[in-house]
This record gives C-alpha cells, sequence and structure tokens, in this order.
C-alpha cells in the first residue's frame, strides 16, 4: 500500500460477500460482536435503559465528556468497562496527565475548564498523593451528577444501526450477570480502541498514513499499518535496609546495550514510559502475549538495576506496585468530517471557524518496535510554535451521523495523533465533545448541524468558554452576559493589570503579562473590584474565574521529578476568602455570597437579586499571593 493507511469500513466486515477494497484492509472475524454472546446471553438479566447521551468509556476523555453533557442538563449514561475511571491516568496504569504546557515547559497553558477543576480538587484532596485515592475523586465527580449515572465493569459489546444512525446499543456486564440494551440520541466513543465505532460500522483508520497523502514531512515514505505501542509501568520505594531482587526465569535478561538510548537515573520510584512494545502487531488482539513481554521487561530492568552492580545505590530499593494492564497508546482512530493533520498543527489550524479545544504537546511519535530495538531513541519529538486549535470536525463520525468521539481516537493523521493523544488534550476534547452532545440531544440535532449552522456553532463555542475550555483566538462575547455592559472600577491595581481585565473576554495570559488579568496588592483590609450599570439589573448567577497559577504544570505522578514542580495544596495565586454583595439604587448593600477557603479557578453562586446597580467583589485573603487575581467576572440575570 503506498499513500494510504489502513482504513478500515466495519460495515464491510460484516458482509462475508463483500471483498475489501483497494485502499481497505479487513483484519478479519472484527465489529459486531454480539453473535458470540448468544448462547450465554440466555442466562443473562435483561434491562432496558434510555438516555440522552450515551458516553462508552470512563477513560479522561469520557469522564470529561460525561460531566460536561450532564452538567448542561443532559441525562447521561457513562459506560465504563474497569472497576474505576481515569483510564490511562488511573491507578491501574498510573501514567501522569499532560498537555499542551509540555510538562510546563510552555507556561500558561495548561487547559482550564473540567481537568483543570478535577487537578485543584486532587490537589487539596490527595495531598498524600495516593492513586487509589485519585480513582476514587473521580467515581464521587461523577456519582455525585445528578444527570449523570454510571455503569462499571461494562461493555459495549453490540450497536444497532439504521440508515447510519444507532439507535441502541447492547452493553454486557459479567460482574452483574446483565445484558444492557441502552437507547440514546447521541453516542460518544471514548473508548480508546474506538469499539462503540467498530460494532456501529463506522469507518476509521489504522496506522501510518504516507508523506503523499497530506503532505506530511514527519510520516514515513510509505503508509503501514504499525503504531505505537502499549507500556506497563512500576513504582519502587527505598527503604531503611537492603532489599533483594530474585527475577523470575521468564524475565527478560538485559545488558548495558539495551539502555543505550534508555538512561536509567539514580532514582527508581517510577518508571519507565519507554518500557513500549506492541506498536509491529496487533496492539488490541496481543494484550495477552504484550503483558507477559511488558513484565518480562519490566522485571529484567529491575533486575537490572538491583544485580548488575552498576547501581549500588539501589540495594535498598524495592518495586512497590507493577501494572497488569498493558496502556496503550494507539490504535483505531475514527474518521471525521475533518481529518487534523501535522499542517494543521503547525498553522492551518487559525483558519478553522470550528475549534473547540486546544492542544500543544509536541508531535513526540514513538518507534512502533519499542524497546526490542535498543539501537535507536525511543522516541521523537518535534516541537510546536504555539497551541493549536482542534475542529468540531474532527469530533463526530463521517459516516454514522450520531456517533461523536473524544480522546486518543479522534479524526487525525498518525501524525497529528502524535500531539493530540495526551490525556490533558483528551480531557479539553472531552468536554467539548459532551458540551456539543448535549445540544444535539435536546435540540433533535446531529453533531453536522452544529457546524453547518453558525448560529449555532457559535453558541457551542460561547458555552464551552463560560465553561472555562481554552480556544484559541475567541474571546467572550455571551449576548446574556450583562458583566459586559459595566464599568469596571476597583480599589487599587498593578501596572498594566487594569480593572476592566476582567470583561475583556479572555481567560489566559501569557507569561510576563498581565493583559487579561486583574491584580491589586493585598492591604490588612483586604480589596475590592466592582461593576456598575447605569440600568439596574436582577441576577441569578455571578461567575468568577480566578487565577490558579497556570504558568506551573499541575498534575499527578508518581515522579519525584515531576512531583517536586507541583504545589500539592491550595495554589498560591488564588483567592481564598471573598465575599460578593450588591448595591441598589438606595445605595444599601446586601450580601449575596460569602466564601471563606475557595481553591478552584471557576466559581459560580447562584443568588437572588433585583435593583442591582452595582456588584462588588471582596477580596479579603489568597492562598500565598501578596497580591489579588482575578481573570474574569460574568454576571446573568
Amino acid at each position: 500500500m503506498t499513500g494510504y493507511a489502513v482504513v478500515v469500513d466495519a460495515q464491510r466486515l460484516f458482509a462475508r460477500d463483500k471483498e475489501p477494497t483497494k485502499n481497505e484492509k479487513s483484519p478479519g472475524v472484527e465489529g459486531n460482536l454480539s453473535a458470540s454472546f448468544a448462547a450465554a446471553d440466555e442466562k443473562l438479566h435483561r434491562q432496558s435503559l434510555h438516555c440522552d447521551v450515551l458516553v462508552a468509556g470512563g477513560g479522561m476523555a469520557g469522564v470529561c465528556a460525561a460531566l460536561a453533557a450532564a452538567r448542561h442538563g443532559a441525562k447521561t449514561l457513562l459506560i465504563q468497562d474497569r472497576s474505576r475511571l481515569g483510564g490511562n491516568g488511573s491507578s491501574e496504569i498510573k501514567m501522569h496527565i499532560v498537555g499542551a504546557d509540555n510538562h510546563g515547559a510552555r507556561p500558561g497553558w495548561r487547559e482550564g475548564g473540567i481537568l483543570e477543576e478535577l487537578r485543584l480538587d486532587n490537589a487539596v484532596r490527595n495531598p498524600q498523593q495516593s492513586w487509589e485515592v485519585w480513582d476514587l475523586l473521580l467515581y464521587d465527580k461523577c456519582i455525585s451528577e445528578p444527570s449523570l449515572d454510571i455503569l462499571l465493569d461494562t461493555i459495549v459489546c453490540a450497536a444497532q444501526v439504521d440508515n447510519h444512525h444507532i439507535h441502541s446499543i447492547t452493553a454486557r456486564c459479567d460482574k452483574a450477570e446483565t445484558l444492557y440494551t441502552v437507547e440514546a440520541k447521541i453516542f460518544i466513543d471514548c473508548t480508546g480502541d474506538s469499539r462503540l465505532a467498530l460494532e456501529a460500522g463506522a469507518l476509521f483508520r489504522l496506522g501510518r498514513e504516507s508523506q503523499s497523502e497530506f503532505g506530511e514531512a514527519l510520516a514515513p515514505e510509505q503508509a503501514d499499518k504499525r503504531t505505537q505501542g502499549a507500556s506497563i509501568l512500576f513504582t519502587a520505594k527505598e527503604y531503611d535496609r537492603p532489599m533483594p531482587f530474585t527475577p523470575p526465569a521468564w524475565a527478560r535478561k538485559l545488558t548495558k546495550s539495551d539502555f543505550i538510548h534508555r538512561p536509567i537515573d539514580n532514582s527508581w520510584e517510577y518508571g519507565y514510559w519507554w518500557i513500549e512494545l506492541g506498536g509491529m502487531g496487533d496492539v488490541i488482539r496481543d494484550n495477552e502475549k504484550l503483558r507477559f513481554e511488558l513484565l518480562a521487561v519490566v522485571l529484567g530492568i529491575w533486575d537490572y538495576i538491583k544485580n548488575s552492580g552498576s547501581y549500588p545505590a539501589a540495594a535498598n530499593w524495592a518495586l512497590e506496585t507493577i501494572g497488569m494492564i498493558p496502556g496503550r497508546r494507539e490504535s483505531r482512530r475514527i474518521m471525521g468530517e475533518h481529518m487534523l493533520t501535522q499542517g494543521d498543527l503547525e498553522g492551518h489550524w487559525k483558519s478553522f471557524p470550528d475549534g473547540v479545544a486546544f492542544g500543544g504537546w509536541n508531535m513526540d511519535d514513538h518507534p512502533p518496535q519499542g524497546f526490542d530495538n535498543p539501537d535507536i531513541k525511543p522516541f521523537n519529538s518535534v516541537p510546536l510554535s504555539e497551541p493549536y486549535n482542534i475542529p468540531l470536525r474532527s469530533l463526530y463520525s463521517k459516516t454514522i451521523d450520531n456517533l461523536m468521539m473524544a480522546g486518543r481516537n479522534i479524526s487525525c493523521s498518525h501524525v497529528a495523533f502524535s500531539s493530540t493523544r495526551v490525556m490533558g488534550t483528551c480531557s479539553a476534547v472531552g468536554q467539548a465533545a459532551g458540551t456539543a452532545a448535549f445540544l444535539c440531544a435536546t435540540r433533535d440535532l446531529l453533531p453536522v448541524d452544529l457546524y453547518r449552522n453558525q448560529a449555532l456553532l457559535n453558541e457551542l463555542q460561547q458555552n464551552l468558554l463560560r465553561d472555562d475550555q481554552g480556544i484559541r483566538n475567541l474571546r467572550n462575547q455571551d449576548p446574556l452576559d450583562l458583566a459586559r455592559r459595566a464599568r469596571v472600577i476597583a480599589a487599587d491595581f498593578l501596572p498594566g493589570a487594569m480593572p476592566d481585565h476582567v470583561i475583556n473576554g479572555f481567560i489566559r495570559d501569557e507569561p510576563g503579562e498581565w493583559a487579561n488579568r486583574w491584580a491589586a496588592p493585598m492591604s490588612q483590609e483586604g480589596v475590592w473590584i466592582e461593576l456598575a450599570w447605569d440600568t439596574p439589573i436582577s441576577l441569578s448567577v455571578i461567575q468568577i474565574t480566578f487565577d490558579t497559577g497556570f504558568e506551573r504544570e499541575l498534575t499527578f505522578s508518581s515522579s519525584n521529578w515531576v512531583k517536586s514542580r507541583i504545589v500539592h495544596g491550595p495554589q498560591p495565586e488564588t483567592v481564598k476568602s471573598y465575599r460578593l454583595s450588591a448595591f441598589g439604587t438606595d445605595g444599601r448593600e446586601r450580601l449575596l455570597a460569602e466564601e471563606q477557603d475557595n481553591y478552584q479557578r471557576l466559581r459560580r453562586h447562584r443568588v437572588t437579586a433585583a435593583d442591582v446597580a452595582r456588584l462588588r467583589l471582596s477580596i479579603h485573603a489568597t492562598h500565598g499571593a501578596a497580591e489579588a487575581r482575578i481573570f474574569e467576572i460574568r454576571c446573568y440575570a
């Protein structure tokens, strides 16, 4: 195959009398697996469910998609095949979440939105840095959302499709001996492996495109089926006494030559992302083989650290946890209305009218041979000059009209995928897809309708901005935001950090800039900022976006290097104590809301206030910063 990656039409796979076309590939018996369950299904309990939005896959993209849809009011069901949420970012895999800020190397570009909320919650509620507590935090967020239900240990195993439209899916939970039939209006595939799309017969890609298909300099000359691989991570701990290690007989026997391009540092608490295999074969179907081989590599590496004599300081170190599930990087990518490519990431994105999230991780490809080829570097990372927008058109299927996707399976080339695949970006894409799904499900629309109707697209983008989603080159133009009509004054401000910045429509700054924040030095009496209207208004919602230190990395990791850069608690820039007061035309002050221990970036207060001529935000304390900092204030009737 020259000039094309593998393109798979799952519907073709179901029809035995059809052969794959020239540019399609049939990997065998794949797709609708319901027939294989027929005999066992007779003994299972049957249950029918209905929802507006169904999210398949409970990794970070799925969690953010489900929370976004449910918070806007869509009745949402999240189905996850594991007993916990978070996917590669959970305790089962233990991969830290990275994104557009490149481990803090691109300051100011943390994702915001739901992911920022989760990160801030974890920093405060999980100071002991427990992976299982992080799992619980995600579970708590989901079950606490009134419009969101979740089914754990449940896998989507079939889809009922007619005329390119999913009417229902079948999901199976062997632990509960239950077979679910779920009807929904919009379906979002966040499974990573595109299992829902596969069952629905959606068109998808697998492997690497050729340079000639999209003009991508980083692509191989010829297309192939090779992918990035899967990894198993481990953690280790230092003790106060020698801790010997005897590997099992099946552990790999490694030598110094295996680590020419894979240095082992003198700290072994968290290792190593480059323990990677599977890119040369089928990373899905080879799962059991890969589990064994990856464990053999993990134990071989630990044997080398402990017993080769090269690391005497490791004498008191012992393994603490070893992953048992290969964490996949890449498999199927669903084909959407737009295929995101290298050229898009390098500048063409600026012409997209439908940006709904941003990415910015380097184009970071891994050789498909992985650890089995020690003679080459385990990655090829090409920096991007700036973050880029991801379009809505890459988040819905071109062949199944009510199927959306979020995560590593969005519509992009392999080269573009090497950047979009990281979980911070996947989370932002999940929030975008969930918000779009809410609009579609509650108004009987299809995802393509949002793109083709400018008013609907504007509404989607403005909803995302209101929820603290970052979108490049887009400002708040919400016609319902009454703050945009206000005059802004403040007790004080720092040079350049003007009071009216809180209504200029932007909610992040470049490092060293104060172009989109108000800031004022704190005093013993505190400091205040005030919005005033010529004509008094009524208020029902007041929204504030605080500064939570986007200049710094904030993630959860077992790496000492990463942990040393993180503030494990409230971020010092954040306003801790504040109050909101309204003043009527009579000049009388009314207390609307008060907070003594805030640590979140986005806060909404529901109030009941009429005849409001002025709204004052009084700030009494921060979590350490010498100045109060506010990005935005919004007001809604």
